[in-house]
């Protein structure tokens, strides 16, 4: 193994223990939110899917979650009751339904993971643009061979 293999493989192993420390943080949420491991996945397509501006139906989210049509409703039913998400109607086109959080959670998540956000932008904050470029353009790369090992 060169040199240069073996900083690789260091960087593989920071990527799965940084994974490690996301899911544990995601875990403290779900835990004091009575939410399971699939419901955060649920919450974090949608919120994530409202922060692009692009409205999540239920089999988007199957998509992005990676489960049935009947195991994706029975996911929207019981984040529904538990006042997680509503169905609404897709205002561009009122035959379409699409999933949102609702204020109260997303006030939770504001509150359970602002301190978090701000405390990754100062870890950030001795890096020049050129580096977080290369950083985002990593991730992104990393992101995707993982999704395809899915």
């Amino acid at each position: 193994m060169t040199r240069n293999d073996s900083e690789r493989v260091a960087v593989t192993l920071l990527l799965r223990r940084l994974t490690v420390e996301l899911d544990a943080v995601g875990q403290r949420f779900a835990d004091a939110h009575g939410l399971g491991r699939t419901d955060v996945r649920a919450v974090i397509a949608i919120m994530d899917a409202a922060r692009a501006g692009e409205p999540l139906t239920a089999g988007g989210l199957g998509a992005a979650v990676g489960l049935s049509s009947a195991a994706v409703t029975a996911l929207v039913d019981r984040l529904e009751r538990a006042g997680h998400v509503q169905r609404v109607r897709d205002p561009a086109d009122r035959r379409r339904v699409v999933l949102q959080m609702t204020e109260p959670t997303m006030a939770a998540g504001a509150a359970f993971f602002g301190g978090l956000q701000r405390e990754l932008m100062a870890a950030m904050a001795d890096f020049t643009d050129d580096d977080v470029a290369v950083v985002r353009r990593w991730l992104a790369g990393m992101t995707e061979a993982i999704t395809a090992h899915r």
